[in-house]
């Protein structure tokens, strides 16, 4: 049994196999071999060990033909050394252990690239052979794969996904119905991944260093993503207790949301507040109505756009969009408009910038792809007309860029009243206020907006200069720095001031240790991932206006986050101790 520590960012506990997708092309097969088929099991890795040697001697052979003076031939004929040294011991896996070949051969190249990459490589060669032995293990699985006529990533049975990191682009090709958790080697709290995770309600544990190269496809693992824990084959007490863990788990979450989705979002002095919902995807907005969202407070749009050589068209938007509205029967939706560059590129530009977390991404790209941009406006606007609609614009820092998409848009409309199409003539466009400019200067900014949205993911990581996908800097993430709880009651009051409806759509207004000070710096609007609907609401219900101040009030005379954690902490385990 292997106990690993990470960063928890998505609560829950699931205990199932792994699936590593950085390493894997197809899932491992259970690995208890029956003893009656032990010998079977020998015989069909032993012909794909011929196989695969018979490759490489081809691959030698072709090399020598074709490229006598590069010596290029020596490192498969080093591949060939290398198999036929791991051939007896993966023999001897299936017979002592009863593994099947598929996990002999991934187990056995694991263990030895663990025991290969703990020591120093001044000169190189530990990586080299690392990459020689992973190929090695390719070369058996494809094989041993070919022979069952498996299909490539065809996991058929839920798992727990295991990579160095998923970008967007993967998260969300993901068969979510055959997931059971996620880890990850990179990333953070508010990293892409946690995002969707915490979406779906699925567990997940990030920043564990080198797990894809610590364990093999097929290993039992429990996943806690409430404590950032991952427990690599764990032993039967283990186990026991981990599935009563699992099952009071899902009992709480089951009796939180039954007993909140019917009650009114409302303070215990009865002020109304909006509880509304993120989504990633039109799918996910029948999940949001079941947790009692009020509407869709952050329909992020990536989605459409993460297949560069497809990009969708007005109509593909538009069938999107009105998907959402008719699940949403009526109750507002808030759209944002394509949020492409930094982590989530349609093409290979961001690599072209040496920091594109500073660089063309948001509302700065829009303004650039005036194609991408007015397929979008064409489309919004046109769904305008069938629901409750609004549109804002992220990555917003100066005025001008505000004016630049009005006039965008205003042309749009023009263009639509030639065509006599439909749309909301008063569709109001707001803004995301995720820079430390937008929101220093969010009153003049309420001049161009007719809504703000303060996106914390972002803000919290320019306000502080962290980078939010570095785990190495984690900690230095703050939600709860004085500076970021200064910076959003400016935000607020400036809303207030200018009459401007204002609210919350990143990470930090889930979670329900911020709930009750974000209500008393003014806050009336929290969006979130479904799942955390609930329990934000079971804090709002339990305090009042007043009660809310007063922490507010006395959180922001802490000089430190973690001073202010505690404090949060201590009140809100007094006002719901079972969250605790």
């Amino acid at each position: 049994m292997q106990i690993l520590k990470g960063t928890p960012v998505s609560p829950g506990i699931v205990i199932g196999e792994a699936f590593v997708l950085d390493i894997e092309e197809y899932r491992m097969p259970r690995r208890a071999v029956p003893p009656e088929q032990i010998e079977e099991e020998v015989s069909r890795f032993e012909a794909a060990a011929a196989k695969v040697g018979s490759d490489l001697q081809a691959d030698i052979a072709h090399i020598q033909a074709f490229l006598p003076d590069e010596n290029l031939a020596d490192i498969f004929a080093g591949h060939l050394s290398i198999m036929k040294d791991l051939a007896p011991q993966i023999v001897h896996s299936v017979r002592e252990y009863r593994f099947t070949p598929e996990h002999a051969v991934s187990k056995k190249v694991r263990m030895i690239v663990k025991q290969l990459t703990s020591r120093e490589d001044p000169t190189g060669f530990t990586t080299r052979l690392v990459a020689d032995f992973t190929d090695v293990e390719k070369r058996l699985l494809r094989t041993l794969f070919g022979q069952r006529g498996a299909a490539p990533s065809g996991a058929n049975l839920k798992s727990v996904i295991f990579a160095r990191d998923l970008t967007p682009s993967q998260t969300i090709r993901l068969d979510r119905s055959k997931v059971l958790g996620f880890v990850t080697e990179l990333g953070g709290r508010t990293s892409h991944t946690a995002i969707l995770a915490r979406a779906q309600g699925i567990p997940a544990v990030v920043g564990i260093a080198n797990v894809t190269r610590d364990l093999s496809g097929g290993d039992t693992v429990i996943v806690d993503g409430s404590k950032g824990l991952v427990i690599v084959e764990p032993d039967e007490e283990t186990l026991k207790k981990y599935r009563a863990i699992e099952r009071n788990f899902i009992s709480f979450e089951k009796r939180t949301a039954d007993e909140m989705r019917s009650q009114p979002s409302e303070t215990r002095d009865g002020i109304a507040v909006a509880l509304l919902a993120n989504i990633e995807m039109p799918e996910e907005a029948a999940h949001a109505r079941e947790y009692g969202a009020g509407g869709i407070g952050l329909f992020r749009t990536e989605f459409l756009m993460f297949d560069p050589r497809n990009p969708a068209g007005e109509k593909e938007h538009f069938d999107a969009y009105r998907k959402v509205i008719t699940a949403m029967e009526g109750r507002p939706i808030t759209l944002r408009a394509l949020d492409i560059g930094a982590d989530k590129m349609v093409d290979d530009s961001a690599q072209q910038e040496k920091n594109p977390f500073l660089g063309c991404r948001g509302i700065r790209y829009l303004l650039e792809r005036m194609d991408l941009f007015r397929t979008q406006l064409r489309a919004v606007l046109r769904a305008s007309a069938f629901g409750k609609l609004r549109l804002m614009f992220p990555m917003v820092s100066t005025l001008d860029e505000i004016k630049q998409a009005r006039a965008i848009i205003q042309d749009v409309r023009d263009e639509l009243d030639r065509e006599g199409s439909a749309y909301d003539a008063e569709l109001p466009v707001g803004i995301m206020i995720e820079v430390p400019s937008a929101a220093i200067a969010a009153d003049l900014l309420c001049a161009e907006a007719d809504f703000l949205s303060i996106g914390t993911n972002d803000l919290v990581q320019y306000v502080m200069a962290v980078d939010r996908m570095n785990e190495k800097i984690s900690a230095l993430y703050q939600p709860a720095n004085p500076a970021v709880l200064r910076l959003l009651r400016q935000v607020l009051e400036a809303g207030q001031r200018a009459e401007r409806p204002v609210s919350m759509c990143g990470e930090m207004s889930g979670d329900p240790l911020f709930t009750a000070l974000l209500l008393g710096l003014g806050l009336r609007s929290f969006s979130t991932v479904p799942s955390a609907i609930p329990e934000v609401k079971k804090v709002l219900r339990s305090v009042t206006i007043s009660e809310a101040r007063q922490m507010a009030q006395e959180a922001l005379a802490f000089p430190d986050a973690h001073q202010v954690v505690e404090y949060l902490t201590e009140r809100t385990k007094r006002i719901i101790p079972e969250l605790f």
